[in-house]
């Protein structure tokens, strides 16, 4: 291996996943001698970990790729490679349309990169493998920051109508126990205060531990009895898989947050069942009573998709009195576009025009629901984690409780620290506030 060390430039794409996936490659490129810069211009390595949720996902990606086509040219020895949803989807592909491309994997086979680096000519690999790949990954090196991300649970057995996830990411796979406090202390000794769980489907994990198999709350509980771990976070839950004891953690585990990302998608039981959510509206309502019960202060986001094909104008109203039953304190909220091979891709659309209308009041409730939850933290005092120096002489920024960012007066603050805080503003998106003594 060269004293030199080699340059990688990863783009990362979509989810908090693939953030944790673009991590995990980077540790293991490590290995090969890359250390990251932060252009492509200076790299002799470029990798696009890629998602394949959104609309023209594929087609963006590709247009990355056109616009990295002179740089290849001026640099001939220059790796670029394609990682994550759309390399699975698109494989063989992307070879094709883009012979610059030197490699493409799939979001299950990553732990292969430094092989494909060295093999000869192009490749491409998006089996799912066997075996696992944390146990071929490196350990994690020294974080940026107090917060960091965790997988512990991939893939999806749900196959809602509109979504590509079981057909890139494959079936649920939850990580064994062991291995995941293993990580997670290893990420305390390393400074990080609060861990976020990861998965597909987090709350269907079910993972094998002592004495059997391990539901999340299980876990959770586990986790929070780890020496110096604050906080513990996970994302991004299906309604069907909140069980007892994962809803009695949130009242029972101090170190579980008061925020839940629990997305329903419509408030119409005709459309649910055209996208084969599998549960009702009537359903995920008495959902939230029960969470609610369980802790009462939490704070409930959402996933919502408009102009799903068929959705009338009853449906769409039925999913804005859903909101306004919830009160959500955010929300994603997008219009349906089709995924190529999904069964709701061959179903007639709605009016595009009819579509951005709903899309447009929609987010116009969720911004009004959004805005008097913050309102309503003016003089509450919260916890707030710092992640950073503000922009501001004496200010800090970090996450509250709630998942809120907020810009603390703060002189005396350090990246890391946990500490108290009474709110005395409101902005659009933030919070503002002075440290408690």
């Amino acid at each position: 291996m060269s004293d030199t060390p080699k340059k990688l430039f990863i783009k990362t794409y979509g989810c908090q996943m693939n953030v944790y996936d673009s991590e995990r490659m980077a540790e293991a490129l490590g290995a090969e001698g890359y250390v990251t810069t932060e252009t492509a211009e200076e790299a002799d390595m470029v990798l696009l970990n890629t998602c394949h949720i959104r609309e023209k996902a594929a087609e963006k990606v590709y247009s990355d790729l056109g616009r990295l086509r002179p740089l290849k040219q001026a640099k001939p020895d220059l790796k670029i490679g394609v990682a994550g949803c759309v390399a699975q989807a698109e494989g063989e592909e992307i070879i094709r349309r883009m012979p610059m491309v030197d490699l493409v994997v799939g979001p299950q086979a990553y732990h292969r990169l430094p092989d494909l680096i060295r093999a000869k000519g192009r490749a491409v690999d998006t089996e799912f493998p066997a075996e696992d790949k944390f146990d071929h990954l490196p350990e994690r090196k020294a974080m940026r920051g107090p917060s960091a991300f965790l997988t512990v649970q991939e893939g999806c057995d749900k196959f809602c109508a509109f979504c590509v996830v079981p057909y890139t990411r494959g079936a649920e796979v939850s990580r064994p126990v062991d291995r995941i406090l293993r990580e997670a202390r290893d990420l305390v000794s390393r400074g990080v205060r609060e861990i976020t769980l990861l998965g597909q489907n987090v709350n269907a994990y079910h993972g094998e531990g002592e004495g059997g198999t391990w539901g999340l709350g299980r876990l959770i509980r586990a986790l929070a009895e780890i020496d110096g771990l604050a906080r513990i976070r996970y994302t991004t839950s299906h309604p069907n898989d909140m069980d007892d004891d994962l809803i009695a953690a949130h009242g029972d585990v101090p170190a579980l947050m008061p925020y839940l990302h629990l997305p329903v998608q419509s408030g119409s039981d005709r459309i649910l069942k055209a996208m084969n959510r599998k549960h009702t509206a009537e359903s995920y309502l008495r959902l939230i009573d029960r969470i609610r019960a369980a802790r009462p202060d939490i704070l409930l986001t959402s996933d919502f998709i408009v102009g799903f094909p068929g959705e009338t104008d009853r449906d769409f109203e039925d999913t804005m009195d859903l909101i306004r039953a919830v009160g959500f304190g955010a929300a994603f909220s997008f219009k349906y576009s089709a995924r190529p091979g999904t069964p709701a891709a061959e179903r007639a659309p709605v009016d595009s025009q009819v579509a951005d209308d709903r899309l447009q009041a929609l987010q116009a409730l969720i911004t009004e629901q959004q805005r008097r939850v913050q309102a309503a933290m003016v003089g509450r005092e919260v916890g707030v984690l710092y992640e950073k120096a503000g922009r501001l002489p004496g200010q800090m920024v970090g996450k509250s409780d709630h998942l809120h960012a907020v810009h603390v007066e703060d002189t005396a603050g350090r990246v890391g620290e946990l500490v108290r805080v009474r709110i005395s503003a409101s902005a659009p998106n933030s919070l503002a506030g002075q440290r408690l003594s």
